[in-house]
This record gives C-alpha cells, sequence and structure tokens, in this order.
C-alpha cells in the first residue's frame, strides 16, 4: 500500500482532478451567502487581498531575494495568486458566521494550498509521483549482477515473443561508496536497457545523468524515452546512472570539492569506477556520456568540459551558466573572495583551456527560458570556439520545464545513439 501510494501520479489523473474540484466547490460555497452589500465588500476584500498577498510574495521571492534562480511563467504566477486569493476568500468566512461554515474555511484553506501546489508542480511537470514529490523513491534495488530474464523483484520479465528480449529496460535502486571522497549522496538509481538484461549481454554505452536542484534522483522520463529506442533497436540502449551530486536539496555543493562535499571527486573516483566494475560497459570516451537538467546541466558541462579522456558526450540541458549562479555571494562564501579561482571553474573558462580531439556536446533549452537561454547560449559558443562538436536546440513550447527536459533528452539520445553507430 505504501509503494501504491508512493507511485501515484500527481501530474495528471485523478488526484489533481479530484483537488481541483474540491477547491471550485469549496469557493463557490464560501462565496454564494445572501448577496448583502457588506458581504459583496466582505468577499472582494478577502479575493483582493488574497491576491495581493499572492503578488507581494511571488515579488519578494522571485524578484527582490531571487530564491527559484528563475522567472515564473504567467501560468504558475496566475496559479499562485489564485491560491492566494481562495485563502483569502476562505478567511473572510472565519468571522461572523456559523461553526459549520468556519470549519469548511478552515479545510478548504488546505484544499486551495494542496491544489495550487499540485498545479504549479504540474505546469513544470518534474515530479511526476508522490515520491519524486517528496524526493523519495519506491524503486526496488537493483541486483547486480542482474539474473538473465528476471527483474529486480526476481519475478520472470516480460519478453518479447519474436526477438526473446525483455519488452522494457529495468530501472532500481543502487548504493554507490563514497570511499574516496567521503560525499554523502542520496540513493542512485539505475536504468539497464533489455539487452543488458540477458545472458552474457553485449558491453553498453554509459550515461551519468545528474539532477537539477531541488531535485533528486529519478529516472521515469529517460525510461519510458530509453525503452521506446531500444524496442526500435534490438534492445539496444545506454545504462544511465543517476547519481546524487547535491547530498540534499537545502545547498548547492557545486559539483566540486569544497567544504560543502566533495562532490567531484564523488563522481570521477566513486561512480564512474564502480560503474565499470559492476556493469559490462564499452571503455572508449565516445560511449561515455554525462548529462543533466538545470543545475545538472551546468555539471554536465563542467565535467564534460574538465574530463573529455572520461565523458566524450555531454549534455546539458537548461544548464546555468557557471556554478552558484543563482546563489549571491558564492565567491565569498566557497571562494574566500577569490574571484578569480571561481571563474577558473566556470565550463566556459574550462574549454578556453582543454583541448577536445573527439568531444561532441548537446545544448537544449526552453524556447521560454529566458532566464536560462542566455547562459545556455554562451557555454554553447563556448564549446563551439574550443573544438567540440556541439548542437544548440531551443524546445519550442516550454520553459523551465518538462518539456524542455524531454526535448533535451531525446535531442541528447540522438547524440548519443549515432556516436555508438546506432542511428
Amino acid at each position: 500500500m505504501y509503494d501504491s501510494l508512493l507511485a501515484l501520479n500527481i501530474v495528471r489523473g485523478p488526484i489533481i482532478i479530484t483537488f481541483a474540484v474540491l477547491s471550485l466547490a469549496a469557493a463557490l460555497y464560501l462565496l454564494l451567502r445572501r448577496p448583502t452589500r457588506r458581504w459583496i465588500v466582505t468577499a472582494a476584500s478577502g479575493l483582493l487581498g488574497g491576491a495581493a498577498a499572492g503578488a507581494l510574495t511571488l515579488y519578494i521571492t522571485v524578484t527582490a531575494l531571487n530564491l527559484f534562480g528563475t522567472k515564473l511563467s504567467p501560468l504558475v504566477i496566475t496559479t499562485i495568486i489564485l491560491t492566494f486569493a481562495g485563502v483569502g476568500l476562505a478567511l473572510v468566512n472565519l468571522w461572523s458566521s456559523r461553526w459549520w461554515r468556519k470549519l469548511i474555511a478552515v479545510a478548504a484553506i488546505a484544499v486551495f494550498i494542496v491544489t495550487g501546489t499540485l498545479g504549479v508542480n504540474a505546469i513544470y511537470g518534474l515530479n511526476k509521483t508522490v515520491a519524486a514529490f517528496f524526493g523519495v523513491t519506491n524503486e526496488k534495488p537493483l541486483v547486480l549482477p542482474l539474473p538473465a530474464g528476471q527483474d529486480a523483484a526476481g519475478s520472470p520479465a516480460p519478453t518479447d515473443a519474436a526477438t526473446g528480449l525483455p519488452t522494457a529496460g529495468e530501472l532500481g535502486t543502487i548504493d554507490i561508496p563514497h570511499s574516496e571522497s567521503g560525499f554523502i549522496a542520496r540513493t542512485g538509481l539505475a536504468y539497464v536497457p533489455p539487452a543488458g538484461l540477458v545472458a552474457n549481454p553485449p558491453a553498453l554505452p554509459v550515461i551519468i545523468q545528474l539532477n537539477g536542484q531541488p531535485g533528486s534522483p529519478g529516472l521515469d522520463d529517460p525510461r519510458v524515452i530509453l525503452d521506446r529506442l531500444a524496442n526500435a533497436n534490438h534492445g539496444l540502449a545506454p545504462i544511465v546512472i543517476n547519481p546524487d551530486q547535491l547530498g540534499d536539496d537545502s545547498r548547492d555543493p557545486l559539483c566540486l570539492d569544497t567544504a560543502r562535499g566533495n562532490v567531484e571527486t564523488y563522481i570521477m573516483k566513486d561512480v564512474v569506477p564502480w560503474v565499470k566494475s559492476h556493469f559490462h560497459v564499452l571503455q572508449d570516451p565516445a560511449d561515455w556520456s554525462i548529462m543533466g537538467f538545470s543545475n545538472g546541466g551546468m555539471c554536465a558541462a563542467y565535467f564534460g568540459a574538465k574530463y573529455p579522456e572520461t565523458f566524450g558526450n555531454f549534455v546539458d540541458i537548461s544548464g546555468d551558466e557557471h556554478q552558484g549562479v543563482d546563489e549571491a555571494g558564492t565567491v565569498d562564501k566557497v571562494f574566500g573572495g577569490d574571484q578569480g579561482a571561481y571563474e577558473s571553474f566556470w565550463p566556459v573558462n574550462v574549454m578556453a583551456r582543454e583541448t577536445y580531439p573527439d568531444s561532441s556536446a548537446v545544448f537544449a533549452v526552453g524556447a521560454g527560458d529566458d532566464q536560462a537561454i542566455p547562459g545556455v547560449k554562451k557555454t554553447f559558443d563556448a564549446a563551439v570556439a574550443a573544438g567540440i562538436h556541439s548542437t544548440y536546440t531551443e524546445i519550442a513550447g516550454s520553459a523551465h520545464d518538462n518539456t524542455a527536459l524531454d526535448g533535451g533528452l531525446t535531442a541528447g539520445y540522438a547524440l548519443i545513439f549515432a556516436r555508438t553507430g546506432w542511428a
């Protein structure tokens, strides 16, 4: 039952529809009273006061403090202001009303807040399940080595009658030791395509995928896209490893070795060797890729720029321009005020001093993501100047959201499949 609850879809389906209907019903109930002049003024004051409080909150958090590091879309702003307006309407129903109206008003406040939260999450679409929203996973541990023809729980995997291959890849949690770095990461995930689930599997390419901030390891979208590609390609697709480069959502370790955690050592000396020792993978850098979204996109650009001998490909999806771009005072907090030391780690500056005999990159960003586009373009230009075979794509109809993520993943996988000779 617990796993079923965590797996519930909160982007589309009965949960978000139910809360939307409850919110509408509650708003109508709280609004419809005997239409006296006093009540009309009171109700209007509650709605307008709540909306004004929402607008002020948005101004402080988004404009003044830049807590989210990006502008919010008009739809998100509208959802938040409507949520505050609903709360304002509920609050004015607490005065001069009977006890049952007060009770419904209190319950309505909770319903409005949950509905608004679900609505904003659905607009971005990055957290599709209850588990993803709370940063936990309901996936089972991936048993290594994988028993041929079985899934993570040891049950027979569905197979295609024509090929004998499983019809879908396997996704499960993994436990990567941190013996070299000491970095305390959250539980990672791994995806193994159908061709990796048979006896004597072929050596496969590798993708290291990094999430955004806030965010936690999650491979729901990659699994769907890669299963589709694998089914059209004799079960072949890359193995995807999704480690945690944050530790928790409250602060950004910058994908470097700092007082905030040795993330760079964790990725390069813990994660990469562990993958090579636990999976049957190809060894050429052309078959190793690192990709990520938002904060993870910046990390992918950094690792791809600094370690071309490991990662022959990198995919920057809506990535930050450089480490700590959204956090004021990073140079003082992390680098003791040394601006030169800080800038030496920026991907564009790493690219300017490295050489790339055979590196490829994909840069993708939502066409409506005005906050991220300049930085992604600047990193793309630096990659081209450094001799990296690069493409730049703006994903139509998207901003800093799930549509941009899926578009970037698709573009990145096209590069990786082409590099393997599968395309």
